[in-house]
């Protein structure tokens, strides 16, 4: 056998619990004179957000902050914080948030200065090479969930207003120059924000573990990333002052970003269209079609889960994993279907068109077709 791949891994992270304080310290350390902080709405009022201008303010570097950030970003969006990028003569961008801030932090650095349309730069093929990559801004990325890890990735996901299609979007400058990962910033989650985004972590490393593609080091990445979720989610849902099970959940998020590399799957392809149409929270949406997508792609990777299971400790092999799946989604109080979050079956068809176009559903281990997807769909229901 012959092996060939491409490999990246990605970037500066400063981890810890405490070290926002090296906020404006890293923004000078990249160049950054008049930085434009983007986070969401609900987060702009909170006192973490406050004390993260402030330190700017105080470091002369403006308190500049864009917050019409949809959970679902949408090109509307992005062009309102292009608008406000441009109007404040910015030079870079603070992405600070979860995952929908971080999304539309990188798609504002990214197309503030384009000629070429966002959707012309879908993560196919060398599609990248379409955008100037000397006028993409410098990008701080600071999460303040445990789950995307858009903190480490090169791409960001963007939804369309008038397909209400989620399209992947990807430069390799898009990797953030540095990440700060700052625990104590996750504490003030609320439980259901907690559960979802951890679960995201859980998809992300279960799926690029299964991924039948060539990529050892993010297999290794991604198996330990699933300890430290099934060991330390319920921790921080019980407990939101546990730092250390908060520090954990921090890593385990960036190693399912950085694992994903090696593909992701159905879990993904069906969240994806569902979140477009919907309006669902990510994270949970993988969360409750997690279960369904194991038993849909059982014969393919039930060795593979079985490995898995010994080294998490879990016994019963598949069974076994697919249970401990099942009481941590109990523990949270994840739904138990797409039913019971609004998604009606008269939409199936149309779901599952949108799951078809969606590049994860390449790296699923079994083959996605339109009668086993619409079935996948119906079992999720």
């Amino acid at each position: 056998m012959t092996i060939r791949a491409n490999w990246s891994y990605p970037t500066a992270i400063k981890f810890g619990a405490g070290r926002i304080a090296e906020l404006a310290e890293q923004c000078k350390a990249v160049g950054l004179a008049r930085p434009l902080l983007v986070t969401d709405k609900a987060l702009a009022a909170l006192p973490i957000t406050q004390a993260a201008l402030d330190q700017l303010d105080a470091a002369g570097l403006g308190r500049a902050v864009f917050s019409e950030v949809d959970p679902n970003p949408n090109e509307t969006n992005m062009a309102d914080g292009i608008a406000a990028y441009k109007a404040g003569g910015h030079d870079g961008v603070i992405c600070f948030g979860g995952g929908s801030a971080l999304d539309l932090g990188k798609m504002i650095a990214l197309m503030h200065d384009q000629t070429v349309s966002v959707w012309d730069l879908e993560d196919i093929g060398d599609w990248w090479t379409r955008a100037d990559g000397s006028k993409i801004a410098p990008i701080i990325a600071v999460p303040t969930t445990a789950g995307t890890g858009s903190e480490v990735g090169r791409a960001g996901v963007l939804t369309n207003s008038q397909t209400h299609k989620k399209k992947i979007i990807f430069h390799p400058k898009l990797l953030p120059a540095v990440t700060i990962c700052d625990p104590e910033l996750t504490v003030g989650m609320p439980k259901f924000i907690t559960a979802g985004t951890g679960m995201d972590a859980l998809a992300h490393c279960l799926e690029a573990y299964c991924s039948p593609f060539y990529h050892p080091m993010s297999q290794g990445i991604a198996l330990e990333g699933m300890r430290l979720v099934f060991e330390n989610l319920p921790k921080v849902y019980a407990d939101p002052n546990d730092l250390e099970a908060r520090s954990h959940m921090m890593s385990a998020a960036a190693m399912g970003a950085v694992a994903f590399q090696k593909g992701l799957g159905a879990i993904h392809s069906l969240s994806h269209p569902i979140g477009a149409v919907y309006g669902t929270h990510h994270g949970t949406t993988n969360a409750v079609v997690m279960p369904m997508v194991l038993d849909f792609n059982r014969a393919a990777i039930e060795d593979r889960i079985e490995k898995a299971a010994a080294y998490l400790g879990i016994a019963g092999g598949f069974d076994g994993f697919r249970a401990r799946i099942m009481e941590l989604r109990a523990t949270l109080g994840i739904p138990e279907t797409l039913t019971a979050m609004g998604v009606e079956a008269a939409r199936l068809d149309e779901l599952t068109e949108m799951a078809l176009e969606d590049p994860s559903c390449g790296g699923n281990p079994v083959e996605m077709t339109r009668e086993n997807t619409r079935a996948l769909f119906e079992a999720c229901l």
